[in-house]
């Protein structure tokens, strides 16, 4: 399947899966080199940074083999739809409006393991841009799989010259260190500005005496950053009060609070409005018909319309 790529500065071509995102004015992916530094909880915070000041939202879970947004935002019970006029995905909307397109919605449990081989994924991960009825958006966040193999290449190569910006996430060790390296050096081949780099679990705040550990090593996030000279967007510390909210799918609540830890993520999101500025004030595409919906689910003969 030939795809079609738009060269930075021209129109995309029709068509394209760039094309299919002609109506969202910002385009960010997150990347990491390895898995488990926090990618998705970044991906999904920044998101509700931007709904909170008022933006309208999208994130694409691209991260096939392991989808954690819905969870983060209590959305893991719900159901993907198919617009019956266009034939095209209607996302999951959640908190704050926040609307959401992930591989989970299509897993029939938790536990269901995603067992596919990479020509299916990178299928997938087309139809999860080409195929969905995103309508007008402010922002659209893509939390890319782990690493800098076959899935990623397959969305960055896709959206070459449509996407504005990557936030790379680290943890502070030197381990991570060396691959985030190789994640810079990645969005950079493929003409991907780098927004910057964020760094998670960068401390421990006691909550019995308020004492701040450096368990790991103390600031990685912004010596990574000079040296690629990128961006520091901020860290995100450990925080056992986060985690529960994380865990019980309310991510939104516990950045509605006045802690340390709410304002820490919050500055990250404020910091790219602020870069990318220009781009957010472009006018706002027409207001989005409410869609007959299918139940994505359904068998032919069993669809049913979603109750309103």
């Amino acid at each position: 399947m030939s795809v079609g790529v738009n060269i930075r500065g021209q129109a995309p071509a029709p068509g394209s899966l760039a094309d299919a995102l002609k109506n969202v004015k910002l385009k960010l992916v997150t990347i990491s080199g390895k898995g488990g530094v926090g990618k998705s909880l970044v991906t999904t915070s920044i998101a509700v940074g931007f709904a909170m000041r008022g933006y309208k939202v999208g994130i694409l879970d691209g991260d096939v083999y392991g989808p954690t947004v819905p969870k983060m935002l209590g959305l893991s019970d719900s159901t993907l739809y198919v617009d019956q006029k266009t034939n095209k995905i209607i996302p999951v909307v959640g908190p704050l409006g926040i609307k959401v397109v992930s591989i989970e919605f299509a897993l029939p449990g938790d536990d269901t393991a995603v067992i596919w081989r990479a020509p299916l994924v990178n299928q997938a991960l087309r139809d999860f841009i080409a195929q969905v009825e995103w309508g007008p958006l402010d922002v659209l966040v893509v939390d890319l799989p782990p690493g800098t193999g076959d899935a990623p290449l397959t969305i960055a190569q896709s959206l070459q010259g449509g996407l504005d910006g990557s936030v790379v996430v680290t943890i502070p060790t030197e381990i991570s260190r060396r691959i985030v390296l190789k994640a810079i050096d990645f969005s950079r081949k493929l003409n991907i500005r780098v927004a910057g780099v964020v760094e998670n679990m960068c401390c421990f705040k006691c909550p019995d005496n308020g004492k701040v550990y450096y368990i790991f090593g103390r600031g990685a996030g912004l010596k990574i950053a000079e040296a690629a000279g990128v961006p520091f967007l901020g860290g995100i510390p450990i925080d056992p009060e986060f985690s529960q909210y994380l865990d019980s799918g309310r991510l939104h609540e516990f950045l509605a609070q006045d802690n340390e830890t709410a304002k820490a993520i919050l500055t990250i999101s404020d910091k790219l409005i602020e870069m990318y500025k220009e781009k957010l004030s472009q006018q706002t595409a027409p207001r989005e018909e409410k869609p007959k919906r299918i139940s994505l689910l359904k068998l032919p003969g069993e669809e049913e319309e979603e109750e309103s």
